[in-house]
């Protein structure tokens, strides 16, 4: 690790396999300051916003709350809360679209504003070096903090580590996608802030080097961020722009040329890699005492009068923002949350922003035409050229079409990070990640069921169990009384009827 440390210092870059060079389409979105998106009339806050198990409910319709008040119970494990965004009035706990490609309904509060968007209690720590490890990473929970990254894996889950050491601490502000442009305004415009989160993360994990990863396409980002990198353990890295750079596994073998093990984790490794906005949230939940109840996003494509970025209260309805910044909408204009590769349309416009929501992107069909219809594949091999994750796509996609589903994992399936670059390159538009996702869901869905089948038979096992010991404790506790009733009759003199007739 130490020779690695070196070599890093030195200004070592690595590369990883495959990767594409999309159309950027940043500079519609990254030239002008972020804005406030303000306050709809409404907020719809789903009540699980992470990967994981929403906590129990803490309000009822007719409650009045405060901005930052915690709507639900945070518990052990992944369970993490999700907050007020505003002060008002709870006034519906019903079911509703949420944002998810399924375009399926789940729990959701709704929130009436009062307006007075005035905060409940807030507990900041500026002195964050007295709190012990545990404590830091309680009140990042208690904060709702999961991965602004994409995958919104409960942050203090990840940071807990069970116990690895944190070698390597890599800061993600690579934001490779096409179009999304959130990353590179917060690191142009809250630097400062986001090396307070660095400070506290060192505190918490002790690496021996921290990286700061930015692709090259962001030089105004690199240039703030250099400005306030004064900790002699704390590198600024500028890697070549390539998409999906800002993959994890990817971004770790760009800045350490270290490869994560298939189905291995970072963590095993000693590396800790988080998104820049986590870092940025992690640093208002702790020294500012602000869970997290907003996020930048970024509202762009030709369909937009005025594109940009804005800081948008996690609640707020599409509908609602899209005329706020002047949508002028096609027939049957696609709003696609997300970027173009790794994004999906929304099915309506009545969902809200979520934890996960980085990017709202409405094109035009002139500037984005929809894919062509899917033709045969004439083994090209370009998917697997292209492949970040060095799968072969070509037959994942074979076995995944035919529900093969014990080849598609033999081959490492669910290694794939879904980042469209093989479909992308394809030449036969076949919408190859699709046919992954369905393999994945349905692994998982039978693995569930098996699961649940394995615990009904131990439920049933264990039932049975008990009733054999119920039955013999029975038989015991009546077997002893006759046998003392036999032992006095033959004390007495008289003859045991059971063994007289036995005898016979």
């Amino acid at each position: 690790m130490q020779h690695l440390l070196e070599r890093i210092k030195a200004g070592t870059l690595w590369d990883f396999h495959g990767g594409i060079h999309p159309p950027e389409n940043k500079h519609q979105s990254s030239l002008t300051p972020v804005v406030d998106a303000g306050l709809p009339p409404q907020l719809i806050i789903p009540v699980r916003q992470h990967a994981g198990p929403a906590g129990e409910l803490l309000v009822r319709v007719g409650d009045k709350v405060k901005k930052g008040q915690p709507l639900t119970r945070f518990d052990k494990g992944r369970i993490v809360p999700v907050h007020a965004s505003t002060s008002g009035t709870i006034t519906a706990i019903d079911q509703h679209t949420v944002a998810h490609p399924s375009g399926l309904d789940d729990l959701c509060i709704l929130l009436t504003p009062d307006g007075d968007d005035a905060w409940g209690e807030r507990t900041p720590q500026p002195d964050y070096w007295n709190l012990e490890r545990g404590a830091l990473l309680e009140r990042i929970q208690q904060a709702g903090i999961a991965g602004l990254g994409g995958a919104v894996f409960p942050t203090h889950s990840k940071l807990d580590g069970r116990g690895q050491l944190t070698e390597i601490l890599i800061v993600n502000g690579l934001e490779c996608e096409p179009y999304i442009t959130t990353d590179d305004r917060l690191m142009q415009e809250y630097a400062d802030e986001i090396m307070d989160g660095i400070r506290v993360l060192k505190h918490l994990l002790k690496p021996k080097l921290t990286l700061i990863g930015v692709e090259d396409n962001k030089q105004a980002a690199i240039e703030a961020l250099t400005r306030h990198a004064s900790d002699a353990d704390v590198l600024v890295k500028s890697v070549p722009t390539k998409y999906p750079s800002g993959g994890a596994k990817q971004t770790i073998e760009l800045l350490t040329g270290r490869q994560v093990p298939k189905g291995g984790r970072a963590v095993d490794m000693g590396i800790m890699v988080l998104n820049v906005a986590t870092v940025f949230a992690i640093k208002r939940a702790i020294i500012d005492g602000e869970p997290l109840i907003e996020r930048i996003v970024t509202l762009t494509g030709d369909a937009f009068k005025k594109p940009g970025n804005a800081w948008v209260r996690l609640g707020t309805p599409v509908r609602w923002l899209l005329q706020r910044f002047e949508l002028q909408p096609e027939a049957d204009q696609r709003v696609i949350m997300g970027g173009p590769m790794m994004g999906f349309t929304l099915p309506h416009a009545m969902v809200p922003v979520v934890k996960a929501t980085n990017c709202l992107l409405s094109p035009t069909r002139a500037e984005l035409p929809p894919p062509g219809p899917e033709q045969a594949c004439i083994r090209c091999s370009a998917c697997a050229d292209a492949c970040p994750a060095t799968l072969l796509p070509q037959e994942l996609y074979w076995y995944s079409r035919v529900k093969e589903y014990d080849k598609a994992e033999k081959l490492n399936l669910f290694d794939c990070i879904e980042c469209g670059a093989c479909a992308w390159v394809c030449p036969s538009e076949i919408p190859l990640v699709q046919y992954y996702k369905i393999a994945k869901d349905d692994i998982r869905e039978a693995r569930a069921e098996a699961e649940k089948a394995e615990r009904a038979k131990q439920r049933f096992e264990a039932k049975q169990a008990r009733f054999e010991r119920e039955k013999a404790a029975r038989e015991a506790r009546h077997a002893e009384p006759a046998a003392q009733r036999r032992q006095a009759m033959t004390t007495a003199g008289g003859e045991d009827p059971v063994a007289a007739e036995n005898g016979r």
